[in-house]
């Protein structure tokens, strides 16, 4: 099943904040990992996030975190984030 992908606007500025190369890596992870399979829980890059409901996600992308949401038949990029920054995102903007 082909999901669509739908950005928030937070991260539509988190997106255009990134350097050209690492918006056309997060891009391309973004298509690879979320168009088809984005519950597809794995060790390395996608995990899903216990202890609070929204975002319900997270894809790791090298030094950067994808929070994401699945419904129904879409996936809702919520941020992206440094790795340095996840746990203040977290604290501020995850819901229990």
């Amino acid at each position: 099943m082909r999901y669509d992908i739908i950005f928030a606007p937070e991260a539509v500025g988190d997106f255009k904040r990134l350097r050209p190369t690492e918006r056309a890596l997060i891009r391309e992870a973004i298509e690879k990992h979320l168009r088809y399979e984005p519950e597809k829980v794995s060790k390395s890059r996608i995990k899903r996030l216990r202890g609070i409901n929204r975002p319900q996600y997270r894809l790791r992308i090298g030094e950067f975190r994808v929070f994401y949401d699945v419904i129904e038949s879409s996936v809702e990029v919520l941020a992206i984030v440094p790795k340095s920054r996840v746990s203040e995102w977290l604290e501020e903007f995850g819901e229990s």
